[in-house]
């Protein structure tokens, strides 16, 4: 009898927490001082933990894609441009030029067999992939979820250009001290713990409205109630057959 592989596991949304936002506030604002590890040291074991995070990350669950990819290369920028003593102002751009690229790259690939919108909404850790995919089928609804994926990718796109909007403005509105200083890291601290409430809620409410979308798209489509579109993680996914 064959059998389907198990759903992949899940991402520890507190550990992520901790490590990428918690604990480089504490270091970058309380042990950025020449007392401590000073300012340089601070801003790079600070930038350590988010980046060991997404390597751990990436050895427990197996699982990465562009997103991720873009998430360590920001960390690696962020250390580089603190290095170097660079102002607020390249800061904020690159916290600006990241979202936006994802935003860019997820309309450009709207061209391509695999959206990258399916990797964030459509995917078997939220949906049963092979159910819904069977039931579009029956009906012959392929062209349809097409038109509905294409409407979805344009919100969840935009959620990330307005996060790069919002991080620039919130970068050049916190970072005010010059690059290498106690200061400015402690600016940056500041700056990573503003970006959740201003940031990630209203990008997150998007991409909420964009599933919410998607879900309802697909209850039309197939005909399958939403309990039986979600995945459900007491058993492996649906086969097509």
């Amino acid at each position: 009898m064959p059998t389907t592989p198990a759903a992949p596991r899940r991402e520890n949304l507190l550990l992520n927490f901790v490590c990428n936002v918690a604990i480089p506030a504490i270091i970058l604002a309380k042990f950025s001082t020449d007392r401590w590890f000073g300012p340089a040291w601070g801003l790079v074991i600070a930038l350590a933990f988010p980046l060991g995070y997404g390597v751990y990350d990436f050895v427990v669950r197996r699982k990465t894609n562009f997103i991720s990819i873009l998430g360590i290369v920001s960390v690696l920028l962020s250390g580089g441009l603190g290095l170097l003593k660079l102002d607020g102002r390249w800061f904020a751009i690159k916290d600006a030029a990241v979202p936006a690229v994802i935003g860019l790259a997820l309309l450009v690939s709207l061209r391509a067999k695999e959206p990258l919108v399916k990797a964030l909404l459509y995917n078997d850790t939220i949906i049963d992939v092979p159910r819904v995919s069977a039931a579009l089928a029956e009906r012959r609804h392929e062209s349809a979820f097409a038109a509905l994926m294409r409407r979805c990718t344009m919100l969840v796109a935009a959620s990330f250009f307005i996060s790069a909007a919002l991080n620039y403005f919130l970068a050049r509105y916190l970072l005010r001290s010059p690059g290498g200083t106690p200061e400015f890291n402690a600016e940056l601290a500041k700056m990573h713990l503003w970006s959740w409430p201003v940031i990630m809620l209203p990008s997150m409410a998007m991409m909420f409205v964009a599933l919410w979308r998607l879900l309802r798209g697909l209850k039309q489509l197939t005909g399958l109630e939403i309990d039986q579109i979600f995945r459900d993680e007491k058993k492996p996914a649906s086969s097509a057959g």
